[in-house]
């Protein structure tokens, strides 16, 4: 009788893990690389706490660049140098997607994704949309065109994230 009852919860085991296992796409692989990559960065996040929330804001009231050669700048030379610009550079230079397709990819993870984001995923979106707000900016007229629809779903992205409507 026990070999039986063994027998039947190993398949009961089996089927809902099977049943469970689902793959799910990550909405940033460079952050799964870069873990993997580099110890130089122990948080892959900026914010931790709402001070950090509100240097954030801080920096990019002050004034942020996404250079075309990859390179991250925060304009303020004090806001710069404060060690968790850091992060900030990292996530920005390594992390965030820079090209219109990787953007289209996120845009359409985002709305294949049930439920919240996760809070790095979240400020990881929310990046990508000041970085594709200055695309939008700094593009040719054809070009705008395509990153104004990027940043129009981004912000709709962002949007039911945080009112959990459509």
């Amino acid at each position: 009788m026990l070999p039986c009852r063994m027998l039947v919860v190993g398949l009961l085991y089996c089927c809902i893990k099977a049943g469970v296992k689902t793959t799910k796409q990550a909405l940033f692989p460079a952050a799964s690389r870069l873990k993997r990559g580099a110890a130089a960065v122990d948080n892959l996040t900026f914010h931790n706490s709402l001070n950090d929330v509100n240097l954030l804001f801080e920096i990019l009231l002050a004034g942020t660049h996404f250079e075309t050669s990859g390179e991250f700048l925060v304009h303020d030379a004090e806001l710069a140098s404060l060690r968790k610009t850091r992060n900030l550079e990292v996530i920005c230079e390594e992390i965030i997607p820079r090209n219109l397709t990787d953007i289209i990819t996120l845009i359409s993870n985002l709305s294949n994704h049930a439920g919240h984001l996760h809070p790095e995923d979240f400020e990881r979106t929310l990046l990508t949309l000041v970085f594709t707000a200055q695309q939008m900016v700094n593009g040719n007229k054809q070009q705008r065109e395509m990153w104004a629809e990027s940043f129009v779903s981004l912000y709709k992205a962002i949007k039911q994230d945080l009112t959990g409507e459509n």
